[in-house]
């Protein structure tokens, strides 16, 4: 038992022994702190990469933290500009409608302080990536879609040969197609409504600034239908030819060409660059969803369909939404003494004769809008749609404007609809009435045109008023 336990401790002692000298032989020796990289490195640089690590790790709020310390105390720092981006694309990852307004400013302000720095057309690209995700489906408020649509063509047009230029564009062309989808649904609403204006309008705003949409062949096809049933057959032709011309791989091409026999209007030729495009589109892959998302898009706010049925190649629309033919903006005109049809209203004063500026030309706005080519038919991108209802000029005229008479008779309709014709809301001017001269822009000069009438009632005048200024 003795020679066991000597044998035992011996053997103990033997293996504490070679265990100290192996933490000896592998101890870590101490690192000289003064010839360290970290100790060598900037400040400017050690906050930087420290700020970077946090907002890599999901840190965001203590990346950004450290990022504006680098920025307050080293403001002259090589690091500044990157820093201030950095900041933006913390906010940017972060997400969020507040995070993104807050990043679509940051990198704004990069692009004002730094544009000339290759990192500009990043930003460029990141603010319209931002309002691209906050994107609504196409029945919904399109406001940021319209905002990515702005942002991405300005990047298009300062940055055309950067690296990020065609992922801008399939960007582009996906958000024209949301756009162009939310339009197409309102007029398929009044299309079969039957309400041919309000649906041809924008129709027409479809055709002309969207040509790579899905079913830019469907809206034409609509718009030859209307203007067909409104006995505009010249017009009705044209858009049956875009879609044999444009369209030549269309379901709609046979359907065309029998409406087109039918008007006895020519049968145009398919243009082969038509072709080639709608043979690379059926052609092209589409982007597909896993069954595991299907069901998760249900409670998505953003577009889905529309971005896979977007085309795959083409030109974008580049030219702004107020530039685009096919849309009429109205504008103002001079509020006192302008040209007769500029000034969208007229002042009038209560008890006056007759409005001291000019009203709005009904008249002239209606004709203005169908403007015809030597062929007689209106053209191809007006932006009202004049053909479908024959009546829109004297619909618009029609509650302004009264037939003169002569002094000594009596006006068939009064301003007021009274059931007594021979008499009118005012006698200043037996000739017209105080709606005529607003719309005219004309008033009454006649220093005897008053005496020996009777004062209008308050009524009467604020009645006078609504013809003239509606609300």
């Amino acid at each position: 038992m003795r020679r066991k336990l000597l044998m035992f401790v011996s053997a103990c002692l033997l293996l504490s022994a070679c265990q100290a000298n192996a933490q000896i032989f592998h101890k870590k020796k101490k690192a000289n702190k003064s010839t360290s990289a970290d100790n060598t490195a900037e400040p400017d640089k050690l906050l930087y990469n420290r700020a970077l690590d946090n907002i890599k790790h999901g840190r965001h709020e203590v990346g950004r933290l450290t990022l504006q310390t680098l920025i307050n105390t080293y403001p002259d720092s090589e690091y500044l500009a990157k820093a201030k981006l950095s900041i933006a694309d913390s906010f940017y990852k972060e997400g969020g409608t507040a995070n993104m307004t807050q990043a679509i400013q940051g990198y704004k302000d990069f692009i004002v302080f730094f544009p000339f720095m290759p990192e500009a057309a990043y930003a460029q690209h990141q603010v319209a990536m931002a309002h691209y995700k906050q994107m609504d489906k196409p029945d919904r408020d399109r406001t940021q879609a319209r905002a990515a649509e702005d942002e991405f063509q300005t990047f298009l047009q300062k940055y055309p040969n950067n690296p990020l230029a065609a992922s801008a564009e399939q960007h582009l062309r996906g958000i024209q197609e949301v756009l162009a989808e939310g339009d197409f649904r309102i007029a398929y609403f009044y299309y079969v409504k039957g309400d041919r204006r309000a649906s041809a309008g924008r129709l027409l705003t479809v055709t002309a600034r969207y040509p790579l949409y899905s079913r830019s062949d469907r809206a034409l096809w609509m718009l030859g239908d209307i203007f067909e049933k409104s006995e505009q057959k010249g017009m009705a032709s044209r858009y049956y030819a875009r879609i044999v011309r444009d369209y030549p791989l269309s379901s709609l091409v046979p359907d065309a060409k029998s409406r087109l026999t039918a008007l006895k209007a020519p049968i145009p030729q398919a243009d082969p660059k038509a072709v080639a495009w709608m043979t690379a589109e059926q052609n092209a892959p589409r982007p597909k969803d896993s069954m595991i998302k299907r069901p998760l898009k249900l409670f998505s706010g953003g577009p889905s369909g529309e971005l896979r049925a977007a085309a795959q190649s083409g030109p974008p629309t580049m030219t702004p939404e107020a530039e685009a033919p096919g849309i009429d903006i109205l504008s103002g005109g001079p509020r006192t003494g302008g040209t007769p049809g500029n000034s969208i209203i007229g002042t009038v004063t209560p008890g006056s004769a007759g409005a001291t500026g000019t009203a709005e030309n009904t008249g002239a706005a209606s004709d203005a809008g169908a403007t015809t080519d030597p062929a007689g038919a209106p053209k191809e991108g007006e932006a009202t749609a004049a053909a479908p209802s024959a009546t829109a000029a004297t619909d618009a005229a029609a509650p302004a404007a009264t037939d003169a008479t002569s002094p000594g008779t009596a006006s068939p309709a009064t301003a007021e609809g009274s059931a007594d014709p021979a008499k009118t809301d005012t006698q200043a001017d037996p000739t017209k009435t105080d709606a005529a001269q607003a719309q005219d822009g004309t008033q009454n000069t006649d220093p005897n045109a008053n005496n020996g009438t009777k004062k209008e009632s308050t009524s009467k005048k604020k009645k006078g008023l609504r013809k003239i200024v509606p609300w």
